[in-house]
């Protein structure tokens, strides 16, 4: 029970720090714009991402991971932090939370 509120509190601080990388293109945060697919807390803690870009052509797709990591290294408890950035399935649109859609003009 212990281990399991520990990972939830950890996986409710990573999603606090995810908060704080930024689309260079889109003034919303990575995880409210739904580029973050997957987001588990697994042995030892290790953070596991499964995330996305807007599009492959990003111009700074190579450096988005790399903050990801060192956003969530931040977080108290963390051991290694493991990016896994792939395209499929394709991000669109839909995958923004209602809350950045409203920020951004949509709704």
């Amino acid at each position: 029970m212990v281990m399991e509120q520990e990972r939830n509190e950890i996986q409710e601080k990573v999603i606090t720090a995810l908060k704080q990388v930024y689309d260079p293109e889109i003034p919303v945060n990575i995880y409210d714009l739904g580029l973050i697919y997957e987001l588990r807390i697994e042995k030892e803690n290790v953070v596991y991402i499964k995330m996305t870009l807007t599009a492959p052509t990003c111009p700074i797709a190579e450096d988005i991971p790399g903050m990801v990591r060192s956003e969530v290294m931040k977080v108290g408890g963390v051991k290694e932090v493991v990016v896994d950035l792939v395209f499929d399935p394709p991000w669109d649109i839909d995958r923004i939370n209602d809350a950045a859609k409203l920020e951004l003009g949509l709704i």
